[in-house]
């Protein structure tokens, strides 16, 4: 049982830690929490764990964003991996700070990762654990919002946040999907 767990972001210092590159801090931390480190390879950054018997191959394109997809894709091929055996993860608007809900299909709800991905693989029929950040930003400013650092008080959630998207990520290559969804969709 392989499974490729993919954390949407943008390479480069100035997009670390913001509220678009949450993807990231979370495969950042499953590595972590198994002692994993990441290589830069073709199209992303990787590293593989295992967890009772399970393989998870972890990628962070470095394509950026909008062409997330090109990469998704590549490692797919690369490993064989089935498209339901994809796990991304994303920062999403329409969900307050705070939220996590798993799907196993969707629409890109006007995330320009997701986009790409579901050009690329020509599905949209993959799983994903949708981070919300909340859509608390003025008229016009979704971009510096969503390119920004998660704000002091969001700050003191975002460990407990962040664990129980990992835990999320664990239990979806040990218990499937649909038990995964009915406990942490709550």
């Amino acid at each position: 049982m392989k499974y490729l767990i993919v954390g949407l972001g943008n390479i480069g210092d100035e997009y670390a830690h913001t509220r678009h590159n949450i993807g990231f801090d979370i495969a950042d931390e499953l590595a972590k929490n198994h002692n994993a480190s990441f290589e830069t390879q073709r199209h992303a950054d990787y590293t593989h764990i295992s967890i009772k018997g399970r393989q998870l191959h972890i990628i962070k394109p470095n394509t950026y964003m909008n062409l997330s997809g090109k990469a998704v894709r590549y490692w797919m091929n690369e490993l064989d991996i089935k498209v339901d055996s994809i796990f991304v993860l994303v920062d999403d608007l329409a969900i307050d700070f705070g939220k996590l809900r798993i799907r196993g299909n969707g629409s890109d709800a006007g995330h320009n990762g997701l986009k790409n991905i579901n050009e690329l693989l020509q599905t949209q029929n993959y799983p994903r654990l949708r981070f919300g950040i909340g859509n608390n930003y003025p008229k016009g400013r979704q971009v510096d919002y969503v390119l920004g650092k998660f704000n002091s008080e969001e700050q003191k959630f975002l460990p407990e946040l962040i664990d129980k998207s990992v835990k999320s990520i664990e239990s979806f290559a040990l218990r499937g999907l649909a038990n995964t969804m009915n406990e942490f969709n709550k």
